[in-house]
């Protein structure tokens, strides 16, 4: 049996019907809102908003700087500590953190 989409298998949803659906959930409209456009159920497209909120997450992951091992650090600059007052250590301090990737980038924040 051939399928209708070929972008999400099993399904009696067209490949056109899809496109549709991608498209609102660019334009950030509900689930609820697209499935009233688009005439399919609230569940299907629920589904369909999940499994692409999933790609999308993948495809973050897999291209981050941040992927594997890192180390981090931070440090705070500023005047010294004044004795008596508690709890104040950091407040006029500036802080300064720093991730690390092994192949020698820096990513400061």
């Amino acid at each position: 049996m051939i399928g209708k989409n070929r972008y999400y298998r099993r399904t009696k949803i067209s490949e056109a019907k899809f496109r549709q659906l991608l498209r609102l959930f660019a334009l950030d409209l509900t689930a609820s809102d697209a499935a009233r456009l688009c005439g399919l159920s609230v569940r299907s497209t629920n589904d369909i908003y999940q499994r692409i909120r999933l790609r999308l997450a993948q495809h973050c992951a897999a291209r981050s700087p941040f992927a594997g091992e890192l180390e981090a650090d931070e440090s705070y600059f500023g005047p010294r500590r004044v004795r008596g007052k508690r709890g104040r250590g950091a407040g006029s301090k500036t802080i300064v953190f720093g991730l690390l990737k092994r192949d020698d980038c820096v990513y400061t924040e």
